[in-house]
């Protein structure tokens, strides 16, 4: 609220200026016209003849003068205060066009800098949105042909009669593992389409977070089995206001990632820590550390990590996570990733706080 009330503070000062210079640059431009009257009646009344030809010339010429000179200054004027918006508008007619790497200097008087500099912020996110949507095309693409490709392959062989029973089962499955992949992807895009369109969060009720994420271990018993991972998960319990639908979403991608990225024999730390303001909570693996320079698209949709695509997984787990906290108006984030452990941080404000963000 605070910040709200400052930035509209700002805005009143920035628009108040901007009125005020205007106003004062016009209130000029009839001074100096006031001036070039006065001194031509000045020298109407002491250095030309009355009732003579040239002051009735000089008489009629005056003001037209002093109206060419108003008018070229208020040209002048109008220019130098309007360059900054010319400029704007031909660099939007860029951006109309597809050209997103238009900047403009900002310059000006008041907030017309201000202008330019958020016309560039502008330019420079929808070049942003529009290499995410060429990266999400070309990366769904991927993601959506190879078990396809894979599908059809393997029905294929199933068409031969030479195969043995063992091999048959083994395309089988292969088969419906790619057909579970499919549906999964499908799944989670349908997942992340609607969360991206939805802007209310709605069956909120506070609940017992450290026993959700408890279940969500549980549920996952047969892949962190399978490499005799550790689990380590002694906090308190950790009460939180949400939606528990949408929350067990963000647990479940969290800690299926934490377990899919942990070597064999590998260990996986949980920490659920509340104060009056907020509930955080850790999750942590001793799995590879992410690279630094690809920390900051993870959370990115159908970004992954692994170029090679070899990793399970269709990169949609963190960019859903992100939205749902998001919705609750908390931050994920990750924290640290180096040699030792990987640990992505999820904090959810109290209602309190919600209210006054």
């Amino acid at each position: 609220m605070k910040k709200k009330t400052s930035r509209k503070r700002e805005n009143f000062k920035n628009q108040l200026s901007l009125s005020f210079l205007f106003t004062a640059g016009f209130a000029v431009i009839i001074h100096v016209c006031y001036f070039l009257f006065f001194v031509s009646n000045y020298i109407l009344e002491n250095f030309v003849e009355p009732n003579t030809q040239q002051s009735i010339v000089f008489f009629i010429i005056s003001p037209i003068f002093i109206l060419a000179i108003g008018f070229l200054v208020a040209a002048l004027f109008t220019y130098v205060m309007l360059s900054p918006l010319n400029e704007i508008m031909r660099a939007a007619d860029c951006v109309a066009k597809g050209d997103y790497s238009v900047r403009v200097k900002p310059h000006g008087l008041g907030n017309l800098t201000e202008l330019g500099e958020k016309f560039n912020h502008m330019a420079e996110e929808i070049g942003n949105v529009e290499t995410l949507r060429s990266d999400f095309v070309n990366n769904f693409s991927h993601e959506f042909k190879t078990p396809i490709v894979s599908i059809r392959g393997f029905a294929k062989m199933l068409q031969r009669d030479d195969l043995t029973e063992e091999e048959r089962q083994e395309y089988l499955n292969v088969i419906i593992k790619e057909s579970e992949r499919l549906t999964e992807l499908s799944t989670n895009v349908l997942t992340i389409s609607k969360l991206e369109r939805q802007t209310i969060l709605t069956d909120t009720k506070t609940y017992n977070v450290s026993e959700q994420i408890r279940l969500a271990i549980a549920m996952l018993d047969s892949k962190w089995a399978d490499k005799n991972i550790e689990f380590s998960f002694d906090s308190e319990d950790s009460f939180i206001t949400g939606n528990e639908e949408l929350l067990d979403q963000v647990w479940i991608n969290l800690l299926d990632n934490a377990i899919k990225f942990a070597p064999t024999n590998g260990s996986v730390r949980i920490e659920s820590l509340q104060t009056s303001e907020k509930t955080t909570v850790l999750i942590s693996n001793n799995g590879t550390p992410i690279p630094p320079e690809k920390a900051p698209f993870i959370f990115d949709k159908f970004y992954q990590s692994d170029d090679s695509h070899s990793t399970m997984g269709n990169g949609i787990g963190l960019a859903i996570v992100r939205k749902i906290v998001a919705l609750h108006k908390g931050t994920v984030r990750l924290v640290k990733s180096d040699e030792t452990e990987t640990t992505f941080e999820v904090t959810v404000p109290t209602e309190e706080q919600k209210k006054l963000a």
